[in-house]
């Protein structure tokens, strides 16, 4: 990917890519320490990163899916 020069990573793209999932794995990290004493709150912890997990997957799929479309096929045609 860092080879590739016909596309350069936006804000959005480093945000889904990088930022919220180390959001979502130091979520995770946080919520094992806390399970001992607050075993509820970690299990609530473990469920929002696992979501955020998910919704980040669904995005970054979403994004591959639509570039494909639109520019790799229509530069295809050409």
């Amino acid at each position: 990917m860092r080879r590739q020069t016909s596309y350069r990573p936006d804000r959005e793209d480093w945000t889904y890519h990088v930022v919220l999932p180390v959001v979502g794995y130091a979520l995770l990290l946080v919520s094992a320490f806390a399970a001992r004493s607050h075993g509820e709150a970690a299990l609530i912890a473990v469920a929002a990163a696992t979501l955020l997990q998910l919704f980040i997957g669904i995005h970054n799929s979403w994004d591959t899916v639509s570039y494909y479309v639109l520019v790799r096929m229509r530069n295809a045609k050409d």
